[in-house]
């Protein structure tokens, strides 16, 4: 009998080995629409113009903290085809430092679940609102299967994301995510 292997790639992981993911800290998160669809909010002059959109996506990251009791919502910014948001996981002092597990491991991630539960909640109100008010529809899913995180390592760096957060709608006209471009 013949065995085939197929090849598939296999998926690289963003999350950074010999880290726990568990432990209180504060996390720079970037959340993308599937295929950059540009559908959050629209960008004029610099300025952040929201839409029913914008603003139901803003109630649930604020939720964030009501649902989930030990994860606080930092900077945060809705762009056309992504959000940029630092969350903290209660009990850090901003600067953290990978603890190491076992070799190549990584443990749970809570703001894995908290993600999850983000994409959810808004995607379920967006299909209530395709259907009872008209928004555009999407195809497929509104956001992308994965997300970016990074691990803010001091004040400093936390302050540098702080402040590219609040500029990234000045810097929407050269930013690499805009299809316009």
């Amino acid at each position: 009998m013949m065995k085939y292997q197929l090849d598939i790639p296999r998926r690289k992981s963003l999350r950074l080995n010999n880290y726990d993911y568990s432990q209180p800290g504060a996390y720079f998160v970037t959340i993308c629409t599937n295929n950059r669809e540009c559908i959050l909010c629209e960008i004029s002059g610099g300025e952040n113009n929201y839409t029913p959109i914008s603003e139901m996506v803003e109630k649930w990251w604020i939720k964030i903290s009501e649902k989930f009791p030990n994860m606080e919502h930092d900077e945060f910014i809705l762009m056309p085809n992504h959000i940029h948001g630092i969350i903290v996981i209660a009990g850090a002092d901003l600067c953290v430092c990978p603890n190491k597990t076992k070799e190549g491991e990584h443990m749970g991630s809570p703001l894995h679940k908290v993600i999850q539960w983000f994409k959810t909640m808004t995607t379920n109100e967006y299909i209530r609102n395709v259907k009872m008010n008209n928004w555009p529809p999407f195809q497929g899913k509104i956001w992308q299967r994965n997300y970016y995180e990074h691990i803010v390592r001091n004040k400093s760096e936390l302050y540098k994301i702080r402040e590219y957060i609040i500029n990234n709608p000045i810097n929407w006209y050269k930013d690499p995510e805009n299809p316009l471009l």
